[in-house]
């Protein structure tokens, strides 16, 4: 089904009337796309679009998810590419009008590339491709975790090969005295599980703009939220944007 946004065309994924509205970026490569759409259609009450990024306009959203997978095959570095495409700088003027922008592994990667996050996503501590359930906790509170207690642990898988953030100590002490550090990883609580799964900084698992609008995180909470899954702690980002 298409829906007209003024002279561009968007596949309407649900059809209904509700508040609040998101939209799911795909690139050539992209994996997660379609996870990240269903996700969103079953725990939001609004529409969602596909939005392919040659586009040069989005729909007005309150929330984008740039999502998971291999945008351009990771060439030249993760994200690096896919930065250059022409729906950005539609995607930047989103996050600047103080809307909602979640970058979820290739997303996150892609949102250093462009600079709406600090930081970089480099090769993970063992130089091994990491496809396993984690787990992590909250870190500082923003509008992307308000619905997870203090301490509550959250199983979510990861899919990286270049997961390990980094960043210059001036820019660590920036995160945290700005309590930009929205996740970090942490043992399960009934699991043997290393703690810092990939060699990340400090074990951030994610962190959030100084606006706290935009979230960038390597762990895939479009993979954890439904019945067949093997946790539903995923949902809890979504219902604190939408609570």
């Amino acid at each position: 089904m298409q829906k007209t946004f003024g002279q561009r065309n968007y596949r309407r994924v649900r059809n209904t009337w509700m508040s609040f509205k998101s939209a799911v970026i795909t690139f050539p490569g992209s994996n997660c796309d379609r996870d990240a759409l269903c996700y969103l259609k079953d725990l939001t009450k609004g529409d969602v679009y596909n939005v392919w990024h040659e586009e040069t306009s989005l729909p007005k959203v309150d929330l984008v998810i740039l999502p998971g997978g291999f945008s351009f095959g990771d060439y030249l570095r993760s994200g690096a590419i896919a930065s250059k495409s022409k729906i950005i700088d539609e995607v930047i003027k989103h996050a600047n009008d103080n809307r909602y922008l979640l970058g979820i592994c290739n997303g996150f990667q892609i949102l250093t590339e462009i600079g709406l996050l600090e930081g970089a996503l480099i090769r993970n501590k063992k130089l091994k491709f990491l496809g396993k359930n984690c787990f992590i906790k909250k870190k500082f509170k923003n509008n992307f975790n308000l619905s997870i207690k203090d301490n509550q642990i959250l199983q979510i898988p990861v899919a990286h090969n270049e997961g390990n953030f980094y960043c210059d100590t001036e820019t660590l002490n920036s995160l945290k005295n700005n309590e930009q550090i929205a996740f970090e990883y942490c043992k399960g609580e009934f699991s043997n599980t290393e703690e810092n799964i990939n060699g990340s900084l400090e074990a951030i698992a994610g962190i959030t703009n100084k606006k706290k609008n935009v979230l960038g995180m390597m762990p895939h909470p479009e993979r954890a939220y439904s019945d067949f899954h093997q946790s539903q702690d995923g949902r809890l980002i979504i219902e604190s944007l939408i609570s």
